[in-house]
């Protein structure tokens, strides 16, 4: 596909830029490379294919969910300079 200076315009307002008069010919070839590379996809034959929502398949071991004890809560608290049982004390400052 061959971008024209019109197109141009148009992608310098939807994208909020402004190319240089002397680089227009330069952004116009250089685009026009890149419409042509993704329109190549067009040719791959995709009949009979589904489209794919993650490349991961969940059919995976799963961890048992176990509660465990930490002490992350009390290594943390203990640099407070104020806690109340498990939380953070500050001061209240909107009456």
């Amino acid at each position: 596909m061959k971008i024209t200076d019109e197109m141009l315009g148009k992608l310098e307002k939807l994208s909020a830029l402004s190319v240089p008069a002397d680089k227009r010919e330069e952004f116009k070839g250089q685009l026009s490379q890149i419409v042509g590379f993704v329109e190549i996809l067009d040719e791959l034959d995709l009949a009979g294919l589904e489209a794919e929502v993650s490349t991961i398949k969940a059919n995976g071991p799963l961890r048992a969910d176990e509660v465990r004890e930490s002490e992350v809560i009390k290594d943390i608290l203990k640099h407070a300079p104020k806690a109340n049982g498990n939380f953070f004390e500050v001061p209240k400052i909107i009456d």
